[in-house]
């Protein structure tokens, strides 16, 4: 069984389950939950993970947290379900729009 995961526009969920698709729009980022949606997905097709042979990741450009989870659930399931992502064992690496803009800790 083949999952397909799209998290790259921070306010859509894309999840395809062989051909079945999914989609999730949300008002913030905050209320996102790419795996909680991802598990209701795997539920009500009745499911479970270790019927999952391949997954195919988003691995970007898009928003930076977006693809940096929908990326980390693809790898986290490829590594525990000892399956490819995106055709392959190594963990795929999320391809950024932007970098992220953290800033350093100012001195007090």
């Amino acid at each position: 069984m083949r999952i397909y995961i799209d998290s790259t526009d921070n306010l859509k969920s894309i999840i395809r389950i062989e051909d079945k698709e999914f989609t999730r729009n949300v008002e913030s980022p905050r209320d996102q939950d790419v795996l909680g949606f991802l598990l209701s997905c795997l539920e009500k097709e009745n499911v479970k993970p270790e019927d999952i042979d391949e997954i195919e990741v988003n691995p970007g450009p898009g928003s930076f947290t977006g693809t940096r989870v929908g990326v980390s659930i693809a790898n986290m399931l490829g590594y525990a379900l000892e399956i490819k992502v995106n055709g392959s064992f190594t963990p795929v690496e999320p391809i950024y729009s932007a970098p992220p803009s953290i800033t350093q800790k100012k001195d007090s």
